[in-house]
């Protein structure tokens, strides 16, 4: 079956021509106006992946993603936002989403956004839709509550505990936390500026290399010889977790 796209916009404009998109792209679309839609649609049949409007009337964006990961829902949410201040991005990921796309957005960025995220929830690591999603078996259970995987790697969040492989890490509570950024963001360049505030709450600015040290620090810790490098430097923005 091809994968369900839970889209919450009260713009009719927006909302009619991302339903026409997702739709085209090959994913099974339920589009609603508003939070209260969102939700009850999300309790009935839940989605792969949800699209939410962070500005909405009534229950807005931030409150739905708040109200399902705080009753376990895990499913990856990608958070649509005319708010561009870093504050407002950390607001988001703080309420449990998982990626954001600023509007006004290309639709290729938004196919893009929620292709890597549902690759991380997918057993296979890939994100099928239209008629390659009809032959993707069944998808495996959900991890346990508390635990996140990409690209080989396996942490525990609330035993603080975290794995390449079968090796068990032995990381510092900044590197645990920089590294649970990562996870969680896998396959999306994160800014140096949303790194910053997320893990020590103050952009430090561009001079600053407190952020290099401590990648440097996670890489000799994460990279086995002969095994591909996860943490990767993207030149002049930031940094990204995948398995080349």
């Amino acid at each position: 079956m091809p994968q369900t796209v839970l889209l919450a916009e009260d713009d009719r404009a927006i909302r009619n021509a991302l339903e026409r998109a997702l739709t085209l792209e090959g994913y099974r679309v339920t589009a609603v106006a508003d939070g209260v839609e969102a939700l009850a649609q999300a309790h009935k049949t839940p989605p792969d992946v949800l699209v939410l409007d962070v500005m909405m009337p009534g229950i807005d964006g931030l409150q739905v993603c708040r109200v399902l990961r705080a009753e376990g829902d895990r499913t990856p949410i990608l958070m649509l936002t005319a708010l561009v201040e870093t504050q407002d991005r950390i607001a988001g990921l703080d309420a449990g989403a998982d990626d954001y796309v600023v509007k006004p957005f290309d639709v290729e960025e938004v196919f893009a956004r929620l292709r890597a995220l549902l690759r991380r929830t997918s057993p296979d690591g890939m994100a099928p839709v239209g008629a390659a999603a009809a032959l993707k078996p069944s998808p495996e259970p959900a991890l346990p509550q508390g635990r996140i995987e990409a690209a080989g790697l396996r942490m525990d969040i609330q035993a603080r505990r975290a794995w390449r492989g079968g090796r068990e890490l032995e990381l510092t509570r900044t590197e645990f936390e920089l590294l649970e950024l990562l996870v969680r963001n896998a396959g999306i360049v994160l800014d140096h500026s949303t790194i910053y505030d997320r893990i020590w709450g103050y952009d430090f600015g561009p001079g600053s290399k407190n952020l290099a040290v401590y990648v440097g620090y996670l890489r000799r810790k994460l990279d086995d010889p002969g095994a591909p490098q996860l943490i990767h430097t993207v030149r002049g923005v930031g940094y990204v977790l995948r398995e080349d």
